[in-house]
């Protein structure tokens, strides 16, 4: 009984990512468009492959067997296309990195132009997740992350500056009204700006000086998202509201134009920069092969 490989690939995208609008946003398509290629295959083969919810999608039975089974078969069948676009004088085809907000902002804009401009062909698909997810079941090729968020099983790769900090900072207007922390304990008595992970997990600040590590449970008037409202903790902290803690290389503009000031920057914690992570296959497609060669050449140079 033959199946449209279109309609395989689209009932696989969709069980990965548990959902249709999910699987939508990992593969660059349309959530209607995979609706109607798994009723197709439920339709050819007389079973329903997965159970709808108004919260949720997962496989039926006969779905989860289909998808173990078709799974590595399809990436099979996409290594040995993909032999063929290694014949070309330039790699073509869609390259899908997941990547955190951070990596988005700190890290791809000094990549991305220039590797574009060398490989015309490719079409570069950047997902910016304010949490943590399975690169794979997202349907993408490749991700970026930092050492503690790394998947097992993984090859990583150097990616970006190889050593960050997190600085902390505040508006002159605040610091003159409030005064100014000497050390990370004294940010428990003033107003700080917060971050909160997608999970809804507090991100409490941490110090390192001379080998002593220090953890703030800070508190605060403003709570944001992770990633996603991070320039509005920004804007905020330059507008007075309270203490900002995010990446140096974030708050560089602001801390060089003196919109805020260091506080407490003996005490900035330094930790390693991010990495490239993909699945150790054989066979990955030309344009993340190009990929990793590209971001391996930078660092040489």
């Amino acid at each position: 009984m033959a199946a449209d490989i279109g309609d395989l690939n689209a009932f696989v995208t969709v069980a990965r990512a548990g959902g249709f609008r999910e699987g939508a946003r990992a593969s660059g398509g349309s959530a209607s468009g995979l609706s109607e290629a798994v009723r197709r295959l439920e339709a050819k083969f007389g079973v329903r492959l997965l159970n709808r919810t108004t919260r949720s999608v997962a496989p039926t039975e006969a779905g989860a067997r289909l998808l173990d089974r078709l799974g590595p078969a399809l990436a099979e069948v996409e290594a040995a296309l993909d032999v063929v676009n290694g014949y070309r004088d330039s790699p073509s085809g869609p390259l899908r990195l997941n990547v955190p907000v951070s990596a988005a902002r700190l890290v791809l804009p000094s990549i991305v132009p220039t590797f574009l401009a060398a490989y015309p062909d490719i079409e570069l698909h950047v997902i910016a997740e304010d949490g943590f997810v399975d690169m794979l079941a997202a349907g993408c090729d490749a991700g970026i992350r930092y050492d503690e968020r790394l998947e097992q099983d993984m090859i990583a790769v150097p990616i970006g500056p190889r050593e960050q900090r997190f600085a902390t900072a505040a508006s002159p207007s605040y610091l003159a009204r409030r005064g100014t922390p000497s050390h990370p304990r004294d940010l428990l008595d003033h107003a700080c700006i917060r971050g909160q992970f997608a999970s809804g997990a507090m991100d409490d600040w941490e110090f390192e000086r001379d080998g002593e590590v220090v953890k703030v449970a800070t508190t605060g008037p403003l709570i944001v998202r992770i990633g996603a409202a991070t320039d509005l903790a920004v804007d905020a902290a330059i507008a007075g509201t309270g203490i900002i803690h995010l990446f140096e290389d974030w708050l560089r503009p602001h801390l060089d134009s003196g919109a805020l000031l260091p506080v407490i920057e003996p005490w900035w914690q330094r930790f390693s920069g991010p990495f490239l992570y993909y699945p150790g296959r054989r066979y990955l497609p030309a344009p993340l092969r190009a990929f990793i060669d590209f971001v391996a050449a930078r660092r040489i140079v």
